[in-house]
Formats: C-alpha cells, sequence, structure tokens
C-alpha cells in the first residue's frame, strides 16, 4: 500500500487513475475523496419550464469528468453503476414529459415514447368519462337560512344575511289576499280585514313551494324515456322543463339527444341556431355561463334548451362520450339537467343518459299497445341494473288525441302504481296538439296544473337520491 504523504503530483492527477488494470471492477465507488466516473447520455428537455431554475447551485460550476475505460470490464461496472427505472416516473398531477428515455450502452434499458404515454392517457380519460362528469357535480349545501341559535360565534357567511333574519315583519303590511272574494272584501274595508288567500291559491302557493325547495348535492340529470314514438315524450318534456323553470330560482335546461332529429327546440319557437354538436365542439372554449348562453334556446319561463342536430346523418353520430361532454358543461351551470332521450333503448346515447339518471320519467300512451311498451320498458331497465330507478320512477300518462278513450284509466294507473313510485295523468291539450312552439301561459289550467304537479314529484325524487347516486 502507497504512502499518501510521500505522493507526488506525477502520481495524483486530481484523483483521477491513469489505469484501470489491476482493479476489480465490481466496487468500483467513491474511495478516499476519488472519483468514480461513468458516462451517460441525459434526456433532452423539450420543455423549458420543466428544468426548475431554483434547482441549480450558482456557486457550484459544472464540470465534464472523462476517464478512458481501459478494459471491457471497467464498462461492466459503468454500466452497473447506473440506477435504471423500470417504469418512466410521472409526478402525482399527471404531467408528461414528451422526451425519450435512452441510458447508453445498456441492451436491456426499457425506452418509453411520448406517443405511447399519450395513448394511455387518452385510454383513462375515456375509462373514466362518467366519474368526470360525476366529480363536476360537487356536493354542497344550498342557501338557505338558519336560526340564529345556530349562527357560529366567530364568522359569519353571505347566505346567512336572509330576509326572515333581517327584515322586521311586524312592520310589513301584509300583502294583498289571493282570491276574488278575499280581494273584493280587503279592498271594501279599507285594507283593514284580511280573509287570507283562498283555498285554490294556497294549494297553488304549496305547490310552488314543492317546486322551488333546494337540491343539494350538485346537477340532477332526469332523462324522459319513451320506447315509442307519437306518445308525447316530447311535449312531455317540454311541460316539464317550463314548470320547473317558472317557478324555481336556479337553472333548468333540457337537452335534446334524440338521435333521430328531435323537435325539442322547436317547442318553445326560440332557437338560437347552435346544437349539442357546437357545444361539443366549442366546450372547451366555455368559460362561463355568457359563452353557454349563446348556444343555448330561452323560453319565456327562463328553460334553456339544446337542440339537437337538425340533419338526422350528423345526429347519429352523437356518442355517448359526447353526451358526457356535454352533462359535464350543462353541471357546472344547472341545477336541473332534462335529456329529451330517443325511442332506441340500446344506443349509446340512452347507456349514458341513464348511467346518470337522477331520477326517470318514463311516457306511456293511453292505448293497450302504448302501455305495454312502458311496462317493457320498466322491466327491461329492472332486468338491467336500474331496478332502484324503476322504483323512485315515474310514470306519465299522456293523452295525445282527443276524445275519451275505451281504455280504463283507472286500471292504467293501478298497473303502473304498482310497479314506480308515482303515476301522472297529462290531459289532451289543443295548444300541444298543433306541434307548434308551446306557451305555458296558454295552455289549459288543467294541462299547466299536471305538469307542475309532475315538476313537485320530481323534485321531491330528488330530494331523497337514488342508492349510489
Amino acid at each position: 500500500m502507497r504512502d499518501r504523504d510521500n505522493e507526488t503530483s506525477d502520481d495524483v492527477d486530481n484523483g483521477v487513475l491513469a489505469s484501470t488494470e489491476g482493479l476489480e471492477t465490481t466496487g468500483i465507488g467513491i474511495i478516499d475523496g476519488g472519483v468514480a466516473q461513468v458516462e451517460v447520455t441525459l434526456p433532452v428537455l423539450n420543455d423549458v419550464d420543466e428544468f426548475d431554475d431554483e434547482d441549480v447551485d450558482d456557486a457550484a460550476p459544472i464540470e465534464t469528468l472523462e476517464a478512458d475505460a481501459a478494459s471491457e470490464g471497467a464498462d461492466d461496472a459503468a454500466a452497473e453503476a447506473v440506477d435504471e427505472p423500470d417504469e418512466p416516473m410521472v409526478d402525482a398531477a399527471d404531467d408528461v414529459v414528451d422526451a425519450d428515455i435512452v441510458v447508453d450502452a445498456t441492451p436491456s434499458s426499457s425506452i418509453v415514447t411520448a406517443q405511447t404515454r399519450r395513448e394511455a392517457h387518452a385510454g383513462a380519460v375515456d375509462k373514466h368519462a362518467l366519474e368526470r362528469v360525476r366529480a363536476t357535480r360537487v356536493d354542497e349545501d344550498p342557501l338557505q337560512s338558519r336560526r340564529l341559535d345556530q349562527l357560529g360565534a366567530d364568522r359569519e357567511t353571505a347566505d346567512l344575511l336572509t330576509a326572515d333574519r333581517l327584515i322586521d315583519t311586524t312592520r310589513v303590511a301584509p300583502s294583498e289576499p289571493d282570491g276574488t272574494w278575499q280581494r273584493l272584501v280587503y279592498t271594501a274595508s279599507g285594507k283593514r280585514i284580511h280573509l287570507g288567500d283562498s283555498k285554490r291559491a294556497r294549494a297553488r302557493k304549496e305547490l310552488d313551494r314543492r317546486i322551488a325547495a333546494p337540491l343539494a348535492g350538485g346537477a340532477k340529470f332526469v332523462p324522459v324515456l319513451s320506447r315509442k314514438g307519437g306518445v308525447g315524450k316530447t311535449s312531455v318534456t317540454t311541460l316539464l322543463g317550463m314548470a320547473l323553470a317558472d317557478a324555481r330560482e336556479d337553472r333548468v335546461v333540457a337537452v335534446d339527444a334524440n338521435p333521430d332529429r328531435g323537435t325539442l327546440a322547436e317547442r318553445i319557437g326560440r332557437t338560437g341556431g347552435k346544437t349539442v354538436r357546437d357545444l361539443v365542439r366549442m366546450r372547451a372554449e366555455v368559460k362561463g355561463f355568457n359563452d353557454l348562453s349563446s348556444i343555448v334556446a330561452r323560453d319565456e319561463t327562463r328553460l334553456d334548451v339544446l337542440a339537437s342536430d337538425a340533419d338526422p346523418h350528423l345526429s347519429e353520430a352523437f356518442s355517448d362520450r359526447d353526451y358526457h361532454d356535454v352533462a359535464s358543461v350543462a353541471a357546472h351551470y344547472y341545477s336541473v339537467v332534462l335529456t329529451d332521450t330517443g325511442t332506441g333503448i340500446v344506443h349509446s346515447v340512452m347507456d349514458a343518459t341513464l348511467e346518470l339518471a337522477d331520477q326517470l320519467v318514463v311516457v306511456a300512451g293511453r292505448s293497450i299497445d302504448e302501455a305495454r311498451l312502458a311496462s317493457e320498458t320498466l322491466t327491461w331497465l329492472e332486468t338491467n341494473g336500474y331496478a332502484d330507478q324503476v322504483r323512485g320512477a315515474i310514470v306519465v300518462l299522456n293523452t295525445s288525441r282527443p276524445g275519451a278513450s275505451l281504455v280504463k284509466p283507472a286500471e292504467l294507473e293501478a298497473h303502473f302504481r304498482s310497479r314506480v313510485r308515482a303515476v301522472v295523468s297529462m290531459p289532451y291539450d289543443t295548444h300541444i296538439a298543433t306541434g307548434g312552439a308551446v306557451s305555458f301561459r296558454e295552455l289549459d289550467p288543467a294541462t299547466r296544473h299536471a305538469a307542475r304537479e309532475l315538476a313537485a314529484i320530481v323534485v321531491e325524487g330528488l330530494r331523497t337520491p337514488v342508492a349510489g347516486h
């Protein structure tokens, strides 16, 4: 063993051995301050942002160290000194470095291309399309008043500044009673005798209260189904949407997902020229509700409608992934999302619609074959994993033709009540039968009341979530 104190400058050249002959290469490492060196080709960073300048020590100069490999054993040792990972490292944010990683002189090194990583990432997006939509539906409590004894002692939020807390009701004059006789007495007495609202007015306000009840847990999806055309599925979707939008303070949208050129937008008479296809193309550009309002059409009740493609060949290409894209945007800006589905129960869009459904509405006609198809639809849903949704569903018995039917309405209602949560009868209305635009104010009172009753039952079902949603 040589004495380091007696070594001269000829014996040592900055700690680099002049020759590797006779050395045991399997244990190369840092010995007595020396440096074992290997040659590694580093990956080229395509994005300047991926190199953090703060990680560089400005006080330490970068030097290139080279050692001649005098034997094949030294090369083998250098290869063993390289820590070769089995898989490319990806950070927690799923950021992908677009660079190929190559380790020289290592035949077993894995080469991971950027294209492979992008394909794997795209597959993950396809697999979790449904989860992406549901992640948009953030659970949150509805804005509602709280009792004073429930207020936090440290800090209050803006939703606590409610009318029932701040307004002194003893100083507010009672509103004019609702009802012909009640209003007459109130006026004749110089506003001193207040008999209260009439029985009909109280029932109407109670129905408004049921429809306007707050919904927690983000956007709710309500598909309207029918396996037979001509039974009034689009009309029922229109009436339900108008009744909800007219009474609620939040936003309601109806999406026309009919693959055979749906006519939902024509029922409100205010088409904006844009369709679900435009929303799919422009979804990345939607940064706020103003961007979305240029795509949807709105009627007098504040119901927004997203039309289907007028060309049936284009609308047939509307897929389940497209519906998920539309649903994820709608979930950001609407509390209730109605979907006017097609008649094909096994269509891919129908699958996506049912996966997101919080409440099912099945439309049935009053003939024997129409009623049987509706009942068979319930059976299909029960046998394909939607039994819970069927038990909480609503069947609408729609009268689409004038005149009395020979089918006993009580027997139809009894059959469907044995299978679903509620049954609503929708009367015949000449205003709807024309096939033109529907004005909620011009409907027959009985039709308007049935639509509002349907809306109230839907909201009550949405306030009691179905298992798994």
